[in-house]
């Protein structure tokens, strides 16, 4: 990878801050976007606006067919079987939600979801709030010291009244990476399916919805360089056609009358109301960004970056690692001493550094730490070894400001 040609597409990572180098480590929250997805927003509102789906006219066909045609290339991008798998929404807490609310229909009171004890909040509120309304059970698989799921107990947690599992691939807070195919396959073996949160995974390593035989498979554009709010549902045709809609509304129907409504036909019967078209097709952009350069390169690169990361701040004196699996994604968590996270990410960003300070929407897995939060430092495919030698002299000058 020619990390200078990669980082001359991101106009913002040649900003100052205070006077120095913009140091962006707050992926992990949103990327920064190319020149190339920016252009795509510009050029859509500036030559090809118009409503889609619903005009005759020239315009709003043209952007009906770049639409779809986004949709086409989210399809291939997580090889779906079909363009009627894939779901446009806000994000990964929409996609979520919609889940919640649509197959949540079919469940009754007492009837059990599992989810893990590392999930974003966006994986757990959502069938709270299921249960508030309908009277089921929310499970949780745990996790021991390491920040590593005990997959062992999901046997004893899985019931005749189990209904759901959804589970994150890539903890926002750990960084560890699940074996989700595992817990898939053994879902499947007790005819439960199984919703997967990829908004961290995404970014990071190739993704397969058929080979991992996830039933629904959520991610967010903002994580993987495209603007935010645009996301996707991929889920499989047969549930999305059982379940019923999330929102009514415009494009979701078939035909309306006083008396009744008939609902239209996959992918749209869950896109109520005018669709982000300008968005897709700027997500579109962004998934054919990192095609090109390559998601396995990507890999290969973050990983080193994580690895040099990892040795480099422990040698920071009283810096631990929170979260220490042994298959981990391109983020470090950590605290130093007893300084708070939110001194540090002050310090850090006077110094131009960019890092997320608090409990990054984990509450539970602080819990379980007994921490209130920790400092991320999120890397992406821009991202350099020399960057994090700054970071660390950052950290270093932050300890010796609070040293007794």
């Amino acid at each position: 990878m020619n990390i200078t040609a990669i980082r001359a597409d991101f106009p913002i990572l040649s900003e100052q801050i205070y006077g120095k180098p913009l140091v962006y480590f707050d992926n992990g929250a949103t990327t920064q976007k190319p020149r190339a997805v920016v252009e795509k927003l510009v050029d859509g509102y500036y030559k090809h606006n118009a409503n889609i789906h619903r005009g005759v006219h020239f315009l709003s066909q043209e952007a009906t067919e770049a639409h779809e045609a986004a949709r086409e290339t989210v399809r291939a991008f997580v090889n779906a079987r079909s363009t009627n798998e894939i779901i446009f929404t806000r994000g990964t807490t929409e996609a979520i939600n919609l889940v919640a609310s649509s197959f949540g229909e079919l469940f009754a009171e007492g009837d059990e979801i599992i989810v893990s004890q590392m999930e974003h909040h966006s994986n757990i509120v959502p069938w709270q709030l299921l249960g508030n309304r309908k009277g089921t059970v929310l499970k949780v698989i745990p996790f021991d010291e390491r920040g590593e799921l005990r997959l062992e107990t999901l046997d004893t947690l899985i019931t005749e009244r189990t209904k759901l599992i959804a589970v994150t691939q890539v903890s926002n807070a750990l960084g560890t990476v699940n074996p989700v195919k595992e817990i898939i396959a053994k879902a499947h073996s007790r005819g439960i399916p199984v919703l997967i949160d990829g908004a961290q995974s995404v970014p990071h390593f190739k993704i397969d919805v058929q080979d991992l035989d996830a039933d629904f498979f959520v991610f967010s554009g903002h994580k993987i360089y495209a603007p935010t709010g645009i996301g996707v549902l991929y889920g499989k045709e047969a549930w999305l056609d059982k379940i019923p809609p999330y929102q009514g509304g415009g494009e979701m129907i078939d035909k309306v009358t006083f008396e009744k409504t008939t609902f239209n036909v996959l992918p749209f019967k869950f896109e109520a109301g005018t669709p982000d078209f300008i968005g897709s097709t700027a997500l579109a952009e962004a998934l054919r960004y990192v095609s090109t350069i390559g998601l396995e390169k990507i890999a290969v690169h973050e990983q080193e970056l994580l690895a040099y990361a990892t040795e480099k701040l422990l040698q920071i004196d009283g810096l631990r690692i929170i979260g220490n699996a042994r298959h981990k994604s391109s983020l470090v968590s950590f605290l130093v001493g007893d300084i708070h996270p939110y001194d540090i990410g002050t310090i850090l960003d006077k110094l131009g550094i960019a890092v997320r300070t608090g409990h990054h929407c984990a509450q539970p897995v602080m819990d379980a730490f007994g921490i209130e939060g920790t400092v991320r430092a999120s890397f992406a495919l821009y991202n350099t070894k020399e960057e994090i030698d700054v970071l660390a002299t950052g950290i270093e000058r932050a300890r010796k400001m609070f040293a007794k």
